[in-house]
């Protein structure tokens, strides 16, 4: 059987879309204009967590520096730098990190390297759900699937 031949629950992670860059308001998307994802969880159907594939150009990061419900990055492939609130330290293949839920240990990934580099990334999808950015007025909550991003004192973008 061939990557053609494939049916679910497999799939073959060439054939899903790429997004590129992010859904933040314009003015907060250049931080992610190097980010590629593929959603692999939505091709396999999956409701209840999130699986992204997703690709850092060099000098790209994988979002504002935030936090929210649980998330789970693995690398793949190149190096990441993870800043946390407790500093900076370097992922390679093979290597990890969990953001557990409501600890709010605003985190992020950057490609400081020159080359791709490539990571899993899983996360919880509870329909209502809110994200954390401690450097930029910014605030985000999924409400029945909708996301609305607004200022951190409620006003909008």
């Amino acid at each position: 059987m061939g990557k053609t031949d494939l049916r679910i629950p497999a799939i073959d992670p060439a054939s899903v879309e790429v997004r590129h860059g992010s859904a933040y308001p314009e003015e907060f998307q250049a931080v992610a204009a190097g980010r590629q994802k593929q959603a692999l969880g939505n091709a396999a159907g999956l409701t209840h967590f999130g699986v992204n594939l997703v690709r850092l150009t060099p000098g790209a990061a994988s979002a504002l520096r935030h936090w929210h419900k649980h998330e789970f990055v693995y690398v793949l492939e190149g190096e990441l730098t993870l800043i946390t609130d407790a500093g900076e330290q370097v992922l390679t293949p093979s290597l990890a990190a969990g953001f557990p839920a409501g600890v709010p240990d605003g985190h992020y990934l950057v490609n400081k390297t020159d080359k791709d580099a490539l990571y899993l990334e899983i996360g919880d999808r509870h329909p209502e759900e809110e994200a954390h950015y401690p450097d930029d007025d910014l605030h985000v909550r999924r409400s029945g699937g909708a996301f609305t991003f607004t200022r951190k004192d409620g006003s909008a973008i």
